[in-house]
């Protein structure tokens, strides 16, 4: 196939859809776990099936499939399996927002007719995420997909959880959780975000129930004083001595509270007394619980005062009744002051209402037992990369609290537990039961809670590979290989995958665990919809190819720093691909229809011997960057390779012999240049897969075989060649100081020059007469001389490479007197323009108030018309010198 038969344009649209699709088709990358070669597998991060791709998933998909197709390459029996995520918080209220368009609730269908519409619903829309993540050429096993309510997953679920409650790590119990009043559903510690605000500071005054004096406490929640049940202070507090074991009447209510003596009261905040609010507060609870209080809940589910608060308060929201203690305190005098007081307050991270601590009876996980052997796993049997994340798993683990996995929704994995109504037998079991196995009655009621989303998630890695049957698969691929995932989902996902994992398998799940950093918008902001910053890959692939954004993603992806996005910098890979694109035209329209690799031993030139050598460092460095994840470093190797050696210089320095007439040293470097263009897209594959398979298929010899499956390019002992590579650098800094001359001066590249070289031996004198007529072609000179005893005239243009010198005879080629002329007048220019600039950040009224990424935009300018300035300085010293 000749390079006729590739496009003059590229169209990454067609081509990346026509490969995806391919690959599906042709199922890939669907290993057998009986194949030969070492197993490496990855579990993709399950996403919502809500969800849609932001920059963050295309991100985690690109470095997971690098490693994927990389490793492949390298001779690995690689599965990395996709699925999705019930979400069931997130996935609810979507079904419950669209019931509400019709003026339905779920309740006016019932449990069953509800859930029955949300599977409608993942039915209809639950795939286009997985679409999504099909158009970025993940190269996952799509016959191994896997959903975590589908399949034999719910199996698991229920395995897992009647063992854990038959071991003892499984509790019902009446205790305090985080009750999101919106979503009416208990959630886990970490599925509370926190948020800065600014509230009220009220300090009231609690009179001594004996005597005049009183007490005075701080609370941002007035209202939460009709649960109050004591007042603590620290035992050691002298300003409190004697006032331990003394009551308090709590105002409003007229109730007497005990002041108690407690190490947690911290005597440096406020007034060094704390309410005890036990059923409202996570600390009070625990306070509570240890002097034996009572806990009274005057705040119900739904947000609003309820009994035992006073009867007038009963039915309000929080803020009504806050308003009107706060009033009513006042006109009895109770209030010492007010101030503003920021804090962090816990929000829901599905819909940010602010929590409300609430006792319940739920269910939960006793989290130690499992925590402290996933803390032992870390580093001796899993390592977390970047090591900075390792401190924080172990914070995390340390101060573990039992974990609250029931769920107050309909959508999710059912908790199979069961009720006796005749005799009040719990039963817990895998297989629905048909009667008491206490007392024979068969009315059961199962709990309504679901388990908590992450509970299932917490399974995923061996889950999805057929647990608990001992499958081929699992037998394989567990544990698997490497996590690639975000570090917000390091305590809800991974320590929970680790937990587990060493419990029911008896290894950890992972490796490695990879952390990626954040994707920012250019200026280092978060991306978010609500700024108006967000960039959308889908759009992005849309207008500049897959490749492009993915090839992007890798080359900012180093270790432990964010990534600051700009489309400009997306548009700047699509040229690259375009480069990719015709240097393969070109390269294609030059070879034979049948190259002979064996001619490689035969190359001698400077230039195929340069880049043989070249090669095979590409090779190492790339094998190294992506054993280390430095996905950045492989990318970035492989630009500077193909754009600035390959296609700038191998290429340009190939031509006069391509377009010789000497046959044999054509047919040497066609090889070269063969092997060159096959290895180089062999090496580039896993970050741009789609432009690489296509140009791979019009290779003569490769037009039926898919590049995903080839083999990372074999070393080359003999290519190996330093010597070389030094003769190389001599030639281009030959080539390049001209060039440099001639575009400072302003010398017209039409114009033709002559050089001269003085070189410190007799052997650099050599070899540049050996290629001269190289160097003449690529400079652009007509006359060049080197040896010891070269001199250049006084006006010259001139330059030093690796101990030569260089001159540029510039008689009749420069006009020093117009060009001085020309600098003159775009300095003068420069300068009006810099003044423009400086005035403006002179002005105090303009850094303040403008916004951060306006004013760094014009910083950012200034430094350019220096730079710039500073240059055009030293041009027009240099020509002044030359006219001498």
């Amino acid at each position: 196939m000749t390079g006729q038969s590739l496009p003059k344009g590229y169209e990454p649209a067609e081509v990346d859809k026509r490969w995806a699709d391919y690959w599906v088709e042709n199922k890939t990358f669907s290993p057998d776990p009986d194949d030969p070669g070492e197993p490496y597998s990855i579990v993709i991060p399950p996403p919502n099936v809500t969800g849609a791709l932001h920059m963050g998933h295309a991100l985690n998909l690109t470095l997971q499939d690098i490693l994927c197709r990389y490793y492949r390459q390298k001779g690995r029996k690689v599965l990395w399996i996709p699925g999705t995520d019930h979400a069931g918080i997130a996935t609810q209220n979507v079904v419950e927002r669209a019931l509400k368009k019709e003026g339905l609730s779920r309740y006016d269908l019932g449990r069953e007719k509800f859930i029955e519409r949300v599977w409608q619903w993942k039915e209809e829309y639950g795939g286009r995420i997985l679409n999504q993540i099909k158009r970025m050429g993940a190269s996952v096993d799509w016959t191994r997909e896997r959903f975590t309510m589908g399949g034999a997953l719910p199996e698991a679920v229920r395995k897992v959880f009647v063992r854990l409650y038959n071991e003892g790590l499984v509790y019902k119990g009446d205790y305090i959780i985080n009750w999101c009043t919106r979503c009416h559903t208990a959630l886990a510690d970490d599925e509370v975000e926190h948020a800065s605000h600014t509230d009220k500071l009220y300090h009231i005054r609690y009179p001594l129930a004996k005597g005049d004096g009183y007490v005075v406490v701080a609370t941002v929640r007035p209202e939460t004083m009709l649960g109050d049940t004591a007042v603590a202070v620290h035992p050691e507090d002298e300003r409190y001595a004697g006032l331990v074991g003394q009551y308090v009447v709590l105002p409003i209510v007229g109730r007497k509270l005990p002041i108690i003596g407690d190490p947690y009261v911290d005597r440096e905040f406020g007034t060094g007394c704390l309410k005890i609010t036990p059923a409202h507060d996570m600390n009070d609870y625990e306070i509570g619980r240890k002097h034996q209080l009572e806990a009274p809940q005057v705040i119900d589910a739904d947000g609003r005062m309820c009994d035992p608060a006073p009867e007038r308060f009963v039915g309000m929201s929080i803020n009504e009744c806050r308003e009107i203690i706060v009033k009513e305190l006042e006109q009895e005098g109770r209030i010492e002051k007010i101030e503003d007081y920021e804090h962090n307050v816990g929000e829901c991270y599905r819909c940010k209402t602010v929590i409300e601590p609430h006792v319940s009876t739920q269910w939960f996980v006793k989290t130690r037992p499992l925590a402290d052997k996933a803390r032992a796993a870390v580093p001796e049997a899993t390592s977390i990369l970047p090591e900075n994340w390792v401190k924080v798993y172990y914070d995390w683990l340390d101060n573990i609290r039992d974990w609250c996995v029931s769920r107050q929704i309909w959508w999710g994995h059912r908790i199979p537990a069961w009720t006796c109504q005749a005799c009040g037998e719990l039963i817990v079991a895998e297989q629905d039961p048909t009667e008491c196995p206490k007392c024979g009655a068969v009315d059961l009621a199962q709990e309504e809670d679901v388990l908590d989303t992450w509970f299932s998630s917490a399974l995923w890695p061996f889950s999805t590979l057929g647990w608990p049957e001992e499958t081929k698969d699992l037998k394989t691929f567990y544990p698997t290989s490497v996590l690639v995932t975000a570090f917000d989902i390091l305590f809800f996902w991974v320590a929970r995958m680790m937990m587990m994992g060493i419990h029911f398998m008896g290894q950890v799940p992972f490796k490695d665990v990879y952390i990626h950093a954040l994707v920012r918008d250019e200026f280092g902001k978060k991306m978010s919809k609500s700024t108006g910053n967000v960039i959308d890959p889908l759009d992005m692939a849309a207008k500049y190819g897959a490749d492009s954004l993915r090839f992007t993603l890798a080359a900012f992806a180093a270790m432990g720093r964010d990534i600051k996005l700009a489309e400009a910098r997306i548009e700047g890979y699509r040229h690259f691909a375009n480069k990719i694109w015709n240097a393969a035209r070109f390269s294609l329209m030059n070879l034979p229809e049948q190259p002979d690799p064996a001619l490689l031993d035969k190359a001698e030139s400077l230039a195929d011997k340069w880049i043989l050598h070249r090669l095979e460092m590409v090779k190492d460095a790339v094998d190294h960057a992506l054993e280390g994840y430095a996905f950045n470093e492989a990318a970035q190797t492989l630009y500077q390779f193909i754009w600035r050696e390959l296609c700038d210089w191998y290429l340009e320095m190939a031509k006069p012999v391509l377009y010789g007439e000497d046959e044999d040293a054509k047919a040497v470097t066609r090889a070269v240049l063969y092997t060159a263009l096959k290895e180089t897209l062999t090496l580039l594959h896993p970050v741009m897969p789609f432009l690489t398979q296509e140009i791979y298929t019009h290779l003569p010899g490769c037009e039926d075989q898919d590049i995903a499956l080839a083999s990372y390019p074999e070393r080359r002992a003999q290519c190996r060649d330093e010597a070389c590579a030094a003769r190389m650098d001599l030639f281009q800094g030959l080539v390049s100081a001209v060039r440099n001359i001639r575009t400072e001066l302003g010398v017209e590249p039409s114009k033709k020059l002559s050089m001269l070289v003085r070189t410190p031996e007799e052997r650099d004198a050599a070899f540049i007469r050996e290629n001269a007529e190289l160097i003449r072609f690529l400079a652009r000179v007509d006359r060049l001389e080197a040896g010891p005893d070269i001199k250049g005239p006084k006006a010259s243009g001139a330059a030093v490479v690796a101990g030569a010198e260089v001159f540029v005879p510039l008689e009749g080629a420069v006009d020093i007197s117009a060009e001085l002329a020309r600098l003159d007048k775009e300095m003068a220019k420069l300068d009006k323009e810099l003044g423009g600039v400086r005035n403006k950040l002179s002005k105090k009224g303009f850094v303040e108030k403008a916004p951060a990424e306006v004013v760094q935009k014009e910083r950012d300018r200034e430094a350019e018309l220096v730079e710039k300035q500073e240059k055009l300085a030293s041009l027009r010293k240099r020509l002044e010198s030359l006219a001498g």
